[in-house]
């Protein structure tokens, strides 16, 4: 009997992920009918049954889950291939899907983003920011080429490649303090009015357990989605914020008070999937990146 055809591994995943044939004909661009005839011709061609369609919900069954997985990493392989036949040693032309940990838009992605177009402008961009985890999650199921994130526990199958030290620090409107103002102790800032990142970030996360380490409360009185955010609100009020350094250094209208004791800092690393594809895009933009952080004087990270 013939063997499968990719069609029916793209329609038997687009089930499984609906759990239901009318959705995934919809999502597919596909009638109802033929979505259903072709996967039973892949169960026929298998010769096991894929799909419990007895319930409301319609499942994998034991044979299916495994065959699921197979087909996923065919499909992810095959794009792999794909991208590798028009991948373009000279770089005239390419593609990088990168992903980064959302801090870094306020820092570092325009000067990288503004290199890596005047060394290859042939080479396209797709950018998205993400929480780490989901990072990670893209780069093993080859939805992302590299990423931007911070050194710490992570898939075996993932390698990390350090790049700088991050180091975060109390900041203020220039106005507020001379120009290079005397440490100041971290109980302070239960008397001061905080205005920091929302809990969705990791960054935040970081500030939050310095302060439980050191028994201390802030008054946080605004919660922000963007470090372009915190930097406005603390440009125009009386308020203090914790960003890092690079970007404080970056706005000259914030000034940065030293903390007593610092705050911990942090690694930031490349990401990508251990064995897969290095396209010359890729390459190219991992040197770009190294470059930059040294051009840049970023602190270079341990190890």
């Amino acid at each position: 009997m013939a063997a499968p055809e990719l069609r029916h591994l793209r329609y038997l995943l687009a089930v499984a992920e609906h759990g239901n044939f009318t959705r995934a004909a919809e999502d597919l661009h596909i009638s109802q009918p033929t979505l259903s005839q072709q996967v039973k011709q892949l169960e026929r061609t298998v010769g096991v049954q894929l799909l419990d369609r007895s319930g409301r919900t319609v499942r994998l069954t034991d044979a299916g889950a495994v065959y699921a997985e197979h087909a996923r990493r065919a499909l992810r392989d095959l794009a792999a291939a794909e991208r590798a036949v028009h991948d373009v040693q000279d770089l005239s032309r390419g593609h990088l899907r990168l992903g980064v940990t959302p801090t870094f838009t306020a820092y570092l992605i325009g000067p990288l983003t503004a290199e890596l177009h005047a060394r290859h402008p042939g080479i396209g961009l797709t950018l998205v920011e993400l929480p780490q985890d989901r990072i990670e999650a893209a780069l093993l199921a080859d939805g992302l080429d590299l990423g931007i994130a911070f050194a710490g526990p992570q898939p075996p199958s993932l390698a990390a490649t350090a790049l700088f030290t991050e180091t975060l620090g109390l900041v203020t409107g220039a106005a507020r303090g001379p120009v290079a103002p005397a440490p100041l102790p971290v109980r302070a800032h239960e008397d001061e009015r905080l205005a920091l990142l929302s809990g969705d970030f990791a960054t935040r996360g970081h500030i939050d357990a310095y302060f439980a380490r050191h028994r201390v409360r802030p008054r946080v009185t605004v919660e922000a989605g963007s470090v372009q955010a915190l930097t406005e609100i603390v440009r125009r009020t009386p308020l203090v914020t914790v960003l890092p350094d690079a970007v404080t250094d970056d706005h000259p209208h914030l000034t940065r008070v030293p903390l007593d004791p610092p705050l911990p800092t942090r690694t930031v690393t490349l990401l990508h999937r251990e064995g897969a594809y290095r396209s010359a895009a890729a390459r190219a933009f991992t040197e770009v990146v190294h470059a930059l952080v040294r051009a840049r004087g970023y602190p270079r990270a341990a190890g």
